[in-house]
């Protein structure tokens, strides 16, 4: 079939096997170019939960390309049929499946729920029958649910401000339009459901599980991915229900860096990231116009980064490196260029002025439109759009 891109608000129908395929070669071609040095302490275990997109994916691909660590992933992802393709993470984790066979790299993956026991229990299977133990877990999930393992019950996140209603601006990237949006306060129901979600309790569960197994190893490390913006975000980030929840991370941090000190000699680390074009930040009020005229303001100063630089600097550089750079909760910093005073003043600037009429010019519009199409496999370089493509890989 030919495979074209088919949008429904924030989300593409369609995705593309071979695009899918060339976005994921393009990042490990990054990393093989910039390799870290490899040591004794480098990762060589490497659990990957949420491996499919995004940052969880540049993380198994700077894990496998960059150290040559063993990789398990899991995902919860469609796979295609001959008459509909599959989701693009799907996609995504067979590209890397084929190159790190390829290069003669052990890698296992899951398709499941990453919320279940059985999941757990079948990682668990895997790290101790294939890999050894475990010196890395990633905790990359990003799900608008999440069903109870125990109780069955099944919990929605939303995206709403607490204490009273929020009218920002927004940018509909279907039409290119700017236009206000208001929100409605969250209830008290809304703000718990939210933390079962996004919280810490599942990174917990899955540190404990593999506790309980005797499968991590000596000097494990872990860390759990976040976003936290400054003004322009933090009606939606900060005094929201999604910064309730990232509260909740940070307590499972401390919570899980407490054990793993006293048993492993090992550390558990929230990892703030920067603003990038995910399927998650696309369905966030405010985030799209924020991204395009955050990426418009720091490509013109030099400081962009996609996800595949901002974890090799995580990995590599903070921490299993020298650089690494901590807030006052124990955080890792990747963030600092975005929130740099000199681009967050320019990017207020730009918001205040921004319109649907000069929105092309004032911002980097048509390059999120570019990141996000390449999510699902379109607009890559060297892929042919125009030919017949079998849905299965």
């Amino acid at each position: 079939m030919i495979i074209k891109p088919k949008v429904r608000g924030f989300v593409c129908t369609t995705s593309h096997p071979q695009g899918c395929i060339a976005h994921v070669n393009e990042q490990i071609e990054y990393v093989k170019n910039n390799k870290p040095e490899v040591t004794a302490d480098s990762p060589k275990n490497v659990l990957v939960i949420g491996s499919s997109t995004g940052y969880g994916l540049a993380s198994r691909i700077v894990s496998a390309f960059g150290y040559g660590a063993k990789t398990l992933g899991l995902f919860f992802e469609k796979e295609a049929s001959e008459k509909k393709t599959g989701t693009a993470g799907w996609y995504n984790n067979r590209g890397f499946e084929l190159a790190a066979d390829e290069a003669g790299l052990w890698n296992k993956s899951i398709n499941g729920d990453a919320f279940s026991h059985q999941a757990k229990e079948d990682a668990i299977k895997i790290i101790k029958e294939e890999m050894g133990k475990i010196d890395l877990v990633v905790y990359s999930l990003a799900s608008p649910r999440r069903q109870d393992p125990d109780s069955g019950e099944v919990y929605k996140s939303v995206l709403k401000p607490i204490g009273e209603a929020v009218t920002e601006k927004t940018l509909n990237t279907d039409k290119g339009l700017v236009h206000d949006i208001s929100i409605e306060p969250a209830s008290e129901e809304d703000i718990q459901n939210t933390i079962k979600v996004m919280g810490g309790e599942d990174w917990e569960l899955w540190m404990k599980a593999l506790d309980e197994a005797g499968v991590l190893a000596d000097n494990v490390k872990t860390t759990a991915y976040t976003y936290i913006g400054k003004k322009l975000t933090w009606p939606i980030y900060g005094h929201a229900t999604i910064g309730k929840a990232k509260e909740d991370l940070d307590r499972a941090s401390h919570a899980i860096h407490e054990k793993l000190q006293e048993k492993y000699n090992g550390s558990a680390n929230v990892s703030v990231l920067k603003a990038v074009v995910t399927q998650a930040s696309s369905a966030i009020p405010v985030m799209p116009l924020y991204i395009s005229l955050l990426y418009k303001v720091m490509k013109e100063n030099g400081v962009h980064e996609g996800p595949i630089e901002q974890i090799r600097e995580l990995i590599v550089d903070q921490m299993y490196g020298d650089n690494a750079i901590y807030d006052d909760t124990r955080r890792f910093r990747v963030d600092l260029k975005e929130l740099d005073d000199k681009i967050q003043e320019e990017v207020e600037r730009l918001w205040d002025i921004a319109s649907t009429e000069n929105i092309d010019e004032i911002s980097d519009y048509k390059g999120y439109q570019h990141e996000f199409f390449k999510l699902f496999g379109f607009e890559v370089d060297g892929v042919d759009y125009d030919k017949e493509t079998s849905p299965i890989v």
